[in-house]
C-alpha cells in the first residue's frame, strides 16, 4: 500500500487528537487513584458503553472473525455469538449489584465477599494471575494481529529497514513499530487515566466502525456484488463437501463447518461455564471497570445494555461480509485471517484514496483495546497488589504513579508474549478452555451465602490444571471444534464437581463479613437463608422473574436483530423483516418493563 503526504497527514493528524485529549485530562484524571481508575464514578451510560465496544473492537477482532468464517463459516462466530446470553445476566442481575459493591476492580470483590486469609490470597493470586500471564496473553494477540497487519500493508518492514542483524525476524521489525505505536498509546493512558480512554474511544469507535463499512461495500462489489459472491460461495460448499453451508447461521446436523457437539457447548455450556475477558459470568474484567464508573445504577444497567446490543448486532456484519468475500478474492491464501488485511491493499478492492483513513481506523482499533487493556491491567497490580500487600497507607499520588509505572510493565511484558504468538483465534479458545468450569461460582458468590474463598480457589485452580492436561498431556488441540468441545466439557464437569466438595467441607465465611456484605450489595434474598433472616430490616429487591423475563426478551431481541439483519444483506427480504418485527415487539417488552419498574431507558430516573 502506498501511502501520499495527505494520508500521512490524516494519519498523524489521528495520534494528535488522541495526544491533545490525553493531555486535555491529564490534571482530572491523575488527581486521585479512583479518577485514574473509574473515572469518579461520575460516567454517562452512553460513553461507559461505548468504552465497552470500541475496547472490544480491537485490531485483532476482523482478522479473527475472518479465520473463524473460513474455517467454520458464518457459524463459527457462535464461539462469541453464545456470549450474549452472559452479556445479558449482566445486563439485568449483576450490574446494578456490582454498581452497589463500590469497589474499584472486580478483583477487590473477594475481601468484601470474603475474610480472612483465604479471602486476601484471592485477591493478590487474581490481581497478579489476571494482571499479568492472562492480560499479557490478551495484549499479546491484539499486537500480533496489529503485526500482521503491519507486515501486509508497509512490506519494507519484512526488508529489515530498521538495520537489524541479518538473521532478524522480519516479524520482529513490525513488533518494534507496533511498540511505538504502543508507547503512545501508553502515554495517553498514563496521562489520563480511564477518562482519556474513554473519550478516545468514543472518537476511534466512529472512525473505525465507519472504515469498516466501507470496506464490507468496496469487497462485496469486488466479488461481483451480493448475488455472484452467493453463487460463488455456494460453490466452495460443493467443494468442501459434507452437510451445512458457509452461509449458515446455525449448523446442520453434521455440518463440516461446526459439529454438533461444537453447536451445543457454545448454546449449552459455555456462556454461563467459562470465564472469557469481556464476558465473564457474573460481570468483571473491563466492563466491571465500566460498571464501576457509571454514574449510578441506573447508568451501569444501561451501559451494559447499550454494549450488548452494539457488540452483537451492530458490529459483525461488516466483518463477515469482508471475510466472506476474501474467501472468494483470494481462495488460496494460506493464512485465511489475513485475508481481511488483503482486501485492503489491493487497489483492485478497496479505493488508493482513503488509504490514509483505513491506516487510522486499524491505529483506533488497536489503541482503544491497548489503552483499556493497560488501564485495567494496571488497576490489579497497584490497586489489588501493590497497594494491598506491598505499600499500603501511601498517598493516592504514589499509588497513580505506581500504575502509570505499571503500564508500562504490561507494555514490554506483551511484547514479549507476542513473539510467540502464532494464531488470534487460538489464542481466543486457549483462555476459554482454562476458564472453562469457573462461571458457576462466579454467578453463584452473588446468590448463595454458603460459597466461600475456597470455591473460587478450587474452581480456578481445577479449571486450570485440568484444562492443561487436556491441552498438553492428552494433546487435545482447542483449534478443533470436537476436542475444543470436550475440552471444555471435561473441564467444566471436573471443576462444577470439584469446587461444591470444597465449599461444604470447608467453613463459610465470617458472620459479620457475610452480614456486610449482604446489607451493601442487596442481593436477592432467597439463598441467604440465616444471613437474610438475621437482616431483616434490608429489603432486596424481589424482581427476580422480571429480570429473567427481560433477560430472555434482551436475547431474542439482539440475536433476532443480528439475524434479520443478515437475512437482508443476503436477500431474505420477508424472513429477515419477519425476524426484525418479534426483535423490535422484545425490545418494547424490555422498554415497557424497565420503564413499569422505575428502571427508565431514556430521562431522569432511579
Amino acid at each position: 500500500m502506498h501511502l501520499t503526504w495527505f494520508d500521512w497527514s490524516i494519519v498523524v493528524a489521528y495520534f494528535l487528537i488522541n495526544l491533545g485529549i490525553g493531555l486535555w485530562y491529564r490534571k482530572r484524571a491523575t488527581g486521585s487513584t479512583d479518577e485514574f481508575f473509574v473515572g469518579g464514578r461520575n460516567v454517562s451510560w452512553w460513553l461507559a458503553g461505548t468504552s465497552m465496544v470500541a475496547t472490544t473492537f480491537a485490531a485483532d477482532t476482523p482478522l479473527a472473525v475472518t479465520g473463524i468464517v473460513a474455517a467454520n463459516g458464518i457459524a463459527g462466530n457462535w464461539v462469541w455469538w453464545n456470549m450474549l446470553l452472559s452479556s445479558m445476566l449482566t445486563v439485568f442481575f449483576f450490574a446494578r449489584l456490582w454498581r452497589r459493591a463500590g469497589v474499584q476492580t472486580d478483583v477487590e470483590f473477594a475481601e468484601l465477599r470474603y475474610s480472612g486469609t483465604p479471602a486476601a490470597f484471592l485477591r493478590g493470586f487474581r490481581a497478579l494471575y489476571l494482571g499479568l500471564p492472562i492480560n499479557c496473553i490478551i495484549l499479546g494477540w491484539v499486537n500480533l494481529a496489529m503485526v500482521k497487519i503491519l507486515m501486509m500493508i508497509f512490506p519494507v518492514l519484512t526488508t529489515n529497514p530498521l538495520g537489524l542483524s541479518a538473521s532478524a525476524d522480519p516479524k520482529l521489525t513490525a513488533l518494534l513499530v507496533v511498540f511505538g505505536i504502543m508507547l503512545v498509546t501508553a502515554a495517553i493512558s498514563m496521562l489520563s487515566g480511564l477518562w482519556g480512554v474513554l473519550v478516545t474511544d468514543l472518537f476511534q469507535f466512529v472512525l473505525k466502525m465507519g472504515m469498516v463499512v466501507v470496506l464490507a461495500v468496496f469487497a462485496v462489489r469486488a466479488a461481483g456484488g451480493m448475488g455472484t459472491l452467493i453463487e460463488k460461495l455456494h460453490a466452495l460448499d460443493a467443494k468442501r463437501g459434507g452437510g451445512g453451508s458457509i452461509l449458515s447461521f446455525t449448523p446442520d446436523l453434521g455440518s463440516a463447518w461446526m459439529p454438533m457437539i461444537t453447536f451445543f457447548v457454545y448454546l449449552g455450556v459455555n456462556w454461563w461455564a467459562t470465564w472469557y475477558p469481556g464476558a465473564e459470568p457474573g460481570g468483571g474484567g473491563y466492563v466491571a471497570q465500566r460498571i464501576f464508573s457509571a454514574r449510578d445504577e441506573r447508568h451501569s444497567m444501561l451501559a451494559t445494555l447499550w454494549f450488548s446490543v452494539a457488540h452483537y448486532a451492530i458490529r459483525p456484519w461488516p466483518w463477515i461480509l469482508t471475510a466472506l468475500a476474501s474467501l472468494v478474492l483470494y481462495p488460496d491464501l494460506v493464512d485465511k485471517e489475513s485475508g481481511f488485511v488483503k482486501t485492503i491493499i489491493d487497489p483492485a478492492v478497496f479505493p488508493p484514496a482513503l488509504a490514509g483513513l483505513m491506516v487510522a481506523a486499524f491505529a483506533a482499533a488497536y489503541m482503544s483495546t491497548v489503552a483499556t487493556q493497560l488501564n485495567w491491567g494496571a488497576s490489579y497490580l497497584v490497586n489489588d497488589f501493590y497497594r494491598r500487600f506491598v505499600r499500603p497507607g501511601r498517598e493516592d499520588a504514589h499509588y497513580v504513579r505506581a500504575g502509570q509505572v505499571a503500564t508500562l510493565i504490561l507494555m514490554f511484558a506483551s511484547c514479549g508474549v507476542t513473539y510467540y504468538q502464532s494464531s488470534i483465534s487460538g489464542a481466543w479458545k486457549f483462555l476459554m478452555a482454562i476458564g472453562a468450569g469457573t462461571g458457576s461460582v462466579f454467578i453463584l458468590r452473588w446468590f448463595w451465602w454458603r460459597i466461600n474463598a475456597w470455591s473460587e480457589v478450587s474452581a480456578m485452580l481445577t479449571s486450570f490444571v485440568v484444562s492443561m492436561i487436556l491441552q498438553f498431556g492428552l494433546k487435545w488441540k482447542t483449534e478443533d471444534p470436537r476436542e475444543f468441545a470436550w475440552t471444555v466439557l471435561v473441564t467444566v464437569a471436573c471443576s462444577n464437581v470439584v469446587w461444591p466438595v470444597v465449599t461444604l467441607l470447608t467453613p463459610p465465611e465470617d458472620r459479620k463479613t457475610l452480614l456486610s456484605f449482604y446489607r451493601r450489595v442487596q442481593p436477592a434474598a432467597g439463598l441467604w437463608g440465616p444471613i437474610a433472616k438475621e437482616a431483616s430490616d434490608v429489603r432486596p429487591p424481589t424482581d427476580g422473574n422480571a429480570n429473567l423475563r427481560d433477560w430472555l426478551a434482551g436475547c431474542v431481541m439482539i440475536y433476532l436483530t443480528l439475524f434479520g439483519t443478515g437475512k437482508l444483506i443476503f436477500g431474505e427480504t420477508g424472513t429477515g423483516l419477519v425476524l426484525l418485527a418479534v426483535a423490535a415487539a422484545a425490545g418494547i417488552l424490555v422498554y415497557w418493563d424497565l420503564s413499569r419498574r422505575g428502571w427508565k431507558v431514556f430521562g431522569d430516573g432511579p
